[in-house]
């Protein structure tokens, strides 16, 4: 009877009165049951905090110790071109000269970003974050996505002729081929980095699925930046491909300056938050209702 009367109240927005009629009972018996049905635990009502938008940022910036993080307020349509702007100022923040060194990642969300432009940033020598991938959409092709913001900056492109992940047998061999070895060399001399944070892992792949019987331990992956994965707590996780694949380290990005990590998406909370703990981005560019959901799951312990 709780249940029931919970479910038409709260669910179904009958009113105390129109319950009483439903069920035969006095409205004092319906408002007696439905204060029952919070105190035994089956009613459970939560008021979330609203935060200001121009205070959703620097929360986030503190409680991640993040050192900037830009929201926008943009439509739930068309989302991602609203990130160029915050972008283009972080990169002009960083005042990156000839022959400085700038990786771009891939995805959607970095591949958005620059077709909607970054800065001038002329004389920059622009570098991908992994070797080719085997998959075919658009978002996975690193050498391209370097290309293109190499265009639309007047920068220089390196590009990386070599698999990803190749054969442990024959990794040696692509990193000792001169092009690979001189493109590959530029990322222990970052100065900013522009990546993408990926979904807990399966749900990024090009089908949706569990870790295959070669990747179980990605199981409990919350996110990835380059295909470094890591759980909530930001720790990365070790799998097959850790360590041998031919993309920027951990350690790298770490050690750049300037890390701008780029999310859209209520589901990547947990990504951003693992992302941050990890120490795999520095800065943080996303949406007004991402922002929330990180700051939610934040209070609710995550």
């Amino acid at each position: 009877m709780l249940h029931m009367v919970a479910k038409l109240h709260y669910e179904s927005d009958l009113s105390q009165v129109q319950i009483a009629k439903q069920l035969g009972l006095s409205t004092a018996t319906i408002s007696r049951l439905l204060q029952r049905a919070r105190a035994e635990g089956i009613v459970r009502i939560e008021v979330r905090d609203i935060f200001a938008p121009d205070d959703l940022g620097p929360r986030i910036a503190a409680q991640l110790g993040l050192r900037q993080v830009a929201v926008v307020d943009a439509p739930s349509t068309g989302v991602l071109p609203a990130l160029a702007p915050p972008l283009k100022q972080m990169l002009l923040e960083a005042e990156l000269g000839k022959g400085s060194v700038l990786m771009i990642g891939w995805g959607r969300t970095v591949s958005a970003v620059i077709e909607q432009g970054l800065p001038p940033l002329p004389g920059v020598r622009v570098v991908p974050s992994t070797g080719g991938m085997q998959q075919h959409a658009e978002h996975f092709q690193s050498n391209e996505f370097c290309r293109r913001a190499a265009e639309v900056t007047g920068g220089v492109p390196h590009f990386i002729h070599a698999p990803y992940l190749p054969d442990p047998a024959v990794l040696g061999l692509f990193l000792a081929e001169a092009s690979v070895q001189t493109s590959v060399s530029l990322w222990d001399r970052l100065d900013a980095a522009v990546v993408g944070i990926g979904q807990p892992y399966g749900l990024d792949r090009p089908s949706t699925g569990a870790p295959t019987q070669r990747e179980p331990e990605l199981a409990g992956a919350v996110g990835d930046v380059v295909r470094h994965y890591f759980d909530a707590s930001g720790q990365v996780i070790a799998w097959r491909g850790e360590g041998q694949m031919i993309a920027v380290s951990c350690d790298q990005l770490r050690a750049a300056p300037v890390v701008i990590g780029l999310a859209i998406g209520e589901g990547k909370a947990p990504s951003i938050i693992g992302a941050a703990r990890a120490g795999l981005i520095k800065s943080l560019i996303t949406d007004t209702r991402t922002a929330e959901s990180v700051l939610d799951a934040l209070s609710g312990g995550f």
